[in-house]
């Protein structure tokens, strides 16, 4: 395929010759003007100087827009098509499993898929072994020798690639993660394409710059500050490793994968068990991207397994695979205890992001309570309540606190449930991924009820009629709720909507930072610098001022703190984590260089004159006395 593109010495002319033509233009201008000023009278004086203030400002805009975007787009995508698997044709008529499960006894070592909104069979997928996981590290080894050795300007081009490849297919992407997951059309397209894409276009215009050496000031000794220059270079570490979740099939595996390969690495993404099938559909695109623009697609390699167990510990075998020179973990705290028992074997680095118990705080300066009351419903309920940083609590200070209960009553009673994969009907709610903690989202309920919550709708499991194998539970309001109880204290991770009273402000930061967790929080006022006081004391790794979760979007450093685990991922501190940080320091002058005194070159002459050069030479190096410094270089010099 050929095609003329815009080359690193045709940009830097393009540059010099923008830069050139604007000089001489100001010059002209500057020439202009000051004939005008003796030819013309004071009005046309001003009238001419505001005019050329002007046309200068509009030039200078142009030029600061129009050039980086030349220089962003001196790639274009490589066009490349991925047949589409069976399932994830619209309309597609699978048998349904009676019951849904993930494992089947005849095939004990293979993991069974199927869509948890209607319980179709999607395939099976063998369990991989410790011997297929060195396979997969070795692959990866190998291509990411000669990976490593591509440009900014390459890897760019393959997210470009992508990023067209998923903007012409967000209708098939949608439905792949829907059929695995059981989300709606509408959360897989905010959940799972959007912040995909916000990713790839922010590391595309952001992330060459991120990446960059970075220039440190140096030594601070008085001697050395002159000659000696120092900065950090972002080196790829090799071979890394994520362990995702399955509640964002899509965007959970695509995110390791894009900061990845963009900062030189390889990657073996192990994936939940949960989505083997959307998850090898997605991985082979990411491959086959890389084909189409001329790369080994063995940088990125897929695992799955089951769980640990008495007779299989390939999970924990990926997890303390050598090889792996970085982990990112998305997950629970159970989970999270054996990949890092297992990582401390290879000593590895993990990423740890566990999830919370995010609150959504309403102060009483808060005005437009109903557009609250929106934010708080898509807060809850988008993917069934599935999101590390959905809102788990709304805390609400006292003055609108029956407003805003009021409102949410007569909302989530409205909510309809079911599966719009196919267009069929039209719902609000999906699926959850699995039925197994049902039983345990019920208990928490009934403890909150019998400790004095109100429960206003749902509370319980929800069989629904065209889609009885679906794994649906009723979108929930609880209200009244206080930190005494279950449901206050553990993450949900489902579609229950707590509401809990609070006196003021400062007992709405008291009842946020309650619970265990320090991951995410919003706060919402009309009084940006009550929001602000309340932003600084939420003790957790993000906040949202009159926003909710937008510090995702925003690609900042993403963690949290507490039960939420530790490290970031995302934003440039994403980038730089999954890079060898090497620290060089250099002569900014190349005819002066370190040197050995002669006091102090071995064989020592004399101990005393030695000691007494070092010790001129610390005083003269970090005093802060100018007298000192002076005696101390004095000295020097007799020592010398």
């Amino acid at each position: 395929m050929s095609q003329i593109y815009l080359n690193s010495s045709m940009l830097r002319q393009l540059n010099h010759t923008v830069q050139a033509y604007f000089s001489d233009w100001i010059k002209m201008q500057q020439l202009t003007f000051n004939h005008t000023k003796l030819a013309n009278s004071q009005a046309a004086m001003k009238t001419n100087s505001t005019t050329f203030l002007v046309t200068l400002l509009v030039a200078f805009v142009l030029y600061r827009w129009l050039f980086p975007a030349c220089q962003r787009v001196r790639q274009k995508p490589a066009k490349f098509e991925l047949p589409l698997p069976e399932a994830a044709q619209k309309n597609w008529k699978g048998k349904r499993l009676f019951p849904a499960s993930l494992s089947n006894s005849e095939s004990p070592n293979r993991i069974q898929c199927y869509c948890p909104a209607t319980g179709q069979y999607l395939g099976s997928y063998p369990s991989m072994t410790e011997q297929d996981i060195d396979t997969l590290v070795s692959k990866a080894t190998k291509a990411q020798l000669k990976w490593r050795e591509t440009s900014f300007e390459e890897r760019i081009r393959v997210l470009l690639s992508l990023q067209e490849y998923i903007i012409e297919n967000q209708d098939s992407i949608a439905r792949v993660a829907c059929r695995d997951s059981g989300k709606t059309m509408l959360d897989a397209s905010m959940g799972e394409i959007l912040v995909t894409l916000e990713k790839l276009q922010w590391i595309i215009k952001n992330g060459q710059s991120a990446l960059q050496p970075s220039k440190r000031s140096g030594p601070s000794n008085f001697f050395m500050k002159w000659y000696k220059g120092a900065e950090v270079r972002y080196e790829p570490l090799g071979v890394v490793g994520a362990l995702v979740s399955w509640n964002y099939p899509f965007h959970n595996l695509l995110g390791p994968i894009i900061a990845a390969i963009f900062t030189g690495n390889a990657i073996v993404i192990k994936c939940s068990e949960q989505v083997v099938w959307s998850s090898e559909f997605f991985a082979a695109l990411c491959r086959k991207c890389l084909e189409a623009n001329g790369f080994d697609p063995d940088i990125i390699q897929l695992c799955y397994c089951s769980p640990p167990s008495a007779t299989d510990d390939a999970a924990n075998y990926y997890s303390s695979h050598p090889g792996l020179k970085h982990l990112t973990f998305i997950g629970s705290k159970p989970v999270a205890h054996h990949v890092l028992t297992a990582a401390a074997k290879s000593l590895t680095p993990v990423v740890v992001e566990l999830g919370g118990k995010d609150a959504l705080i309403a102060l009483d300066s808060v005005k437009d309570i109903n557009a609250l009351s929106s934010i708080i419903m898509r807060g809850t309920f988008q993917s069934s309540g599935q999101n590390c940083i959905g809102i788990e609590r709304v805390i609400v200070s006292a003055q609108n606190y029956d407003k805003l209960v009021s409102l949410l009553e007569q909302r989530v009673g409205q909510l309809r449930l079911g599966s719009d994969i196919d267009n069929l009907e039209d719902v609000d709610m999906g699926a959850m991924i699995s039925d197994n903690r049902f039983e345990q989202l019920e208990n928490m309920i009934k403890d909150a009820v019998a400790k004095g919550a109100r429960l206003l709708h749902g509370g319980s499991r929800y069989t629904h009629p065209n889609y009885p194998q679906g794994h649906y539970f009723q979108p929930t309001l609880l209200v009244d709720v206080t930190p005494n109880m279950e449901i206050a204290q553990n993450e949900v991770f489902g579609p229950i909507l707590t509401v809990m009273r609070a006196s003021d402000t400062n007992d709405c930061i008291r009842l946020a930072n309650s619970a265990p967790f320090g991951l995410g929080g919003s706060v919402f006022g009309n009084d940006y610098a009550e929001c602000n006081y309340v932003a600084n004391h939420l003790n957790t790794g993000n906040v949202a001022i009159n926003d909710f979760a937008t510090f995702y979007v925003c690609q900042l450093p993403f963690g949290g703190i507490n039960g939420s685990g530790y490290g970031k991922f995302g934003g440039e501190e994403g980038l730089t984590g999954l890079c060898n940080a090497k620290s060089v320091c250099y002569d900014k002058l190349p005819f002066i260089s370190t040197q050995i005194p002669k006091p102090l070159d071995y064989p020592i002459k004399s101990n005393a004159s030695a000691w007494n050069f070092v010790k001129s030479l610390n005083t003269g190096a970090y005093t802060t006395s100018t007298w000192k410094r002076i005696k101390s270089v004095i000295s020097l010099a007799k020592e010398a």
